[in-house]
């Protein structure tokens, strides 16, 4: 037998073994909701709108300093700047950031479809303006493979080779030709465009305080679109890599027909290209590898981007490759930067989905790598700050002829490895950027396309990597795992922007999917606690007497409020809709039972009425008929009475059940559907009367609850609990009041 239930005592062990026990001795009543509002306390009362609206725009001193400090960031930190503990390792950051930045500017513009001296134009305006407004002070801002690539994809696809074949005149033996500068300038234009749009969209979801969108891309979800971009890109660079011409593809499957166009011009390949880019390859890998075995013991990594750069350019034009071995190099960088020029607007209607796909992209990127470093050097970073501050390097930059920008993961671990403090660093990497834009880009022209390739792969090795979350989300989250498999099988086949949707769905479909199938349980009472645990996984867990205590994990809204009502019969085992047709048949059956039974003067024989005869005349027939009619009559009455037993036994079970308990500690929200069936649980659990009160309800969802007139019949304010202990006391001393003689 469950002994009473405490109400007056509640033991809570310490978190350490050897440690004393803490008691807390409570001495109150039982609380519902009525004697809470009657009695415990009131609610306050909500203030108009139009005083929340003028308190809520008020202007004052200290409202006008926020904001402007929070719109620049930098005057938090600059005036307050430790010049002798920060700035030296500043300017080391700064410079050996700046070396890495340069190379990877002029090839991730290939990436994106544009000439090369674009990176580097990109690698120089955004990261100057990310120092005033960026609330990071470790990131590096400024080309992305994942993002150039994306870019690349929206250019190829709107100024594809084939628009600029020039085909000689009739009667000339000329062949056809390609136009390479009108496409590039074509190409430039929707870059810069869809640069223009992002940065919008970023500024505008930073005003309207969307920073939040971030978390609908989980890391399951970026690790594996970023997987299947490195893919992506590797593909890409692989022409390069071996010195082919083969046309570039974007869109659903171009990452097959790339593969299927470089296999097929693989007998062109140029072996003093492939030769120049794998010894490159190897030399990066390896330099890559000692940074990181040894990165606590050099003062600073090895720069091997800037070694390959400086070797190849410096072999390429001393040995004449793009001449004599027809090696394909970077060409005309012009040197200088180029004035303020308006974008091509009349491109905008066709880049608005790609431009929405690369903003949340491009900012949940760099939101990840900061926060990654505020965790490490215990400082934060705001969400909403950081849109607008990427949304204004990329909208203000794209006048200048840039295109789209994040923070890089590589970049951003030299500028923290090598002793950065602050944004100081990315500003003094952003000037060894102009130097060369402004002084010595010339110097780059020989620099083959091959080592830039060689550059983009072996920076993609720590993406390849993230293959390893596979066996550790086996193992750990199924669910999960479907995320970064669908996002990154999507986005290799279908391209990174839908790709990208796809991985969306597929994760909000998780979510669905996780309220379809929360954790149900029958919770028991744990002796000398006042707590409750599942009956299944707890030994120590008891039911308590006549009461079942329902424990369902997740809201109750219109998409899963069926399968809550029938969860709830199945693991209380009550079910009102078989006890009435039980109660029914077992009143059909007696009232069957009683007619078929007579009364003595009914079963008494009828004597001849004819006088003088005594004898009867009765055929061997007639004696086997009624033989078979008693032996019918004797099953029959025995399977009526076995039926009537069975019905009996099924109602004697249901008698020891009088209460159930609703658990919603875990339920955030309810919505008028889910409403309304409880109230429909409770209508017909009063039928067959088991009583149904419900525990747990936060403030919120009773406030929910009062907006969806829950609180009228048959659900009382008093059968709202705010502990599970509450209810369980309630129900076990005061028994339900009963409708139906049992």
């Amino acid at each position: 037998m469950e002994p009473e239930l405490e109400t007056t005592t509640t033991l809570i062990s310490d978190s350490h073994d050897d440690a004393e026990p803490t008691y807390i001795n409570i001495n109150r009543p039982v609380y519902d909701e009525e004697l809470i509002r009657s009695q415990l306390f009131h609610c306050k009362e909500n203030t108009s709108l139009r005083r929340r609206l003028k308190q809520k725009l008020r202007c004052t001193s200290s409202k006008a300093k926020a904001a402007v400090l929070s719109f620049l960031p930098i005057l938090t930190w600059l005036p307050a700047y430790p010049v002798k503990e920060y700035l030296f390792s500043d300017i080391v950051s700064g410079l050996s950031t700046g070396v890495v930045q340069l190379p990877q500017g002029l090839a991730y513009a290939m990436l994106a479809a544009v000439p090369p001296v674009y990176g580097l134009y990109s690698s120089f305006y955004p990261v100057m303006l990310y120092t005033f407004f960026g609330t990071s002070r470790h990131i590096s801002v400024g080309t992305f493979a994942v993002i150039s690539l994306m870019i690349g994809g929206v250019a190829v696809r709107e100024a594809p080779d084939s628009m600029y074949y020039v085909h000689p005149a009739n009667g000339t033996n000329m062949t056809s030709y390609l136009n390479v500068d009108a496409r590039d300038a074509r190409r430039v234009q929707v870059a810069v465009v869809l640069t223009t749009l992002v940065g919008f969209i970023q500024i505008l979801l930073g005003i309207l305080r969307f920073g939040f969108v971030a978390i609908y891309l989980t890391a399951p979800l970026v690790r594996g679109f970023t997987t299947a971009a490195s893919v992506h890109v590797v593909v890409s660079q692989l022409k390069y890599l071996l010195g082919v011409k083969t046309e570039r593809f974007s869109g659903p499957l171009s990452v097959i027909y790339s593969v299927r166009e470089v296999l097929v011009h693989i007998a062109s390949t140029n072996s003093t290209t492939l030769l120049l880019g794998l010894a490159c390859l190897i030399f990066l890998y390896i330099t890559k590898d000692l940074n990181e075995r040894f990165k606590k013991k050099l003062p600073i990594p090895i720069p091997g981007e800037i070694i390959i750069v400086i070797v190849s350019t410096g072999v390429s034009f001393g040995m004449k490759l793009s001449e004599d071995y027809q090696v394909d190099v970077v060409g005309n960088i012009p040197t200088g930067l180029l004035p303020p020029v308006i974008p091509e607007f009349s491109l905008l209607p066709n880049l608005i989905t790609d431009s929405i796909a690369i903003a949340i992209v491009s900012f949940s990127m760099g939101m990840s790598l900061a926060k990654t470093f505020a965790l490490q050097h215990n400082y934060s970073v705001d969400g909403n700050q950081e849109l607008i501050a990427l949304g204004l390097c990329n909208f203000i930059s794209s006048f200048f002829q840039t295109f789209t920008v994040t923070s890089s993961m590589s970049r951003s671990l030299v500028q923290e490895s090598t002793g950065g403090k602050t944004q100081i660093a990315g500003l003094l990497g952003s000037l060894v950027v102009l130097v060369v834009v402004v002084a010595v880009g010339f110097v780059f022209q020989p620099l083959p396309q091959t080592a830039l390739a060689a550059i983009i792969m072996v920076n993609l090795v720590g993406m390849f990597k993230q293959v390893r979350d596979i066996p550790n989300l086996w193992r750990t989250s199924k669910i999960e795992l479907v995320i970064w498999l669908v996002a990154f099988t999507a986005s290799v086949l279908l391209g990174l922007d839908y790709g990208l949707l796809v991985a969306v769905a597929a994760a909000l479909l998780t979510v669905i999917y996780r309220t379809q199938s929360p954790k149900k349980a029958i919770l028991g009472h744990v002796p000398g606690t006042g707590l409750y645990f599942d009956i299944d996984e707890y030994e120590e867990a008891a039911e308590c007497d006549g009461i079942k205590i329902f424990h369902f994990n997740s809201p109750i809204y219109f998409a899963n409020s069926d399968a809550y009502v029938s969860v709830l019969k199945e693991k209380t085992g009550v079910n009102p809709e078989l006890i009435l047709a039980a109660r029914e048949a077992r009143s059909k059956q007696k009232a069957k039972v009683s007619y078929h039974r007579k009364s003595p003067e009914e079963e008494a024989p009828v004597e001849d009425k004819e006088p003088g005869v005594t004898h009867e005349i009765l055929s061997f027939n007639h004696e086997n008929e009624d033989i078979k009619n008693g032996a019918l009559q004797g099953r029959q009455q025995e399977e009526e009475e076995e039926e009537e037993e069975e019905a009996e036994g099924f109602l004697e079970a249901l008698d020891t059940v009088h209460s159930i308990i609703l658990d919603w500690t875990s339920t955030s929200f309810i919505d008028s559907v889910g409403a309304k069936a409880i109230k429909q649980v409770i209508r017909d659990f009063a039928d067959v009367d088991v009583r149904v009160v419900i525990a747990g309800c936060s403030r919120s969802l009773l406030s929910e609850l009062d907006t969806l007139l829950f609180f009228t019949d048959p659900v009382r304010l008093g059968m709202i609990f705010p502990t599970i202990h509450d209810a369980a006391v309630y129900c076990q001393r005061t028994p339900p009041r009963r409708r139906y003689n049992r």
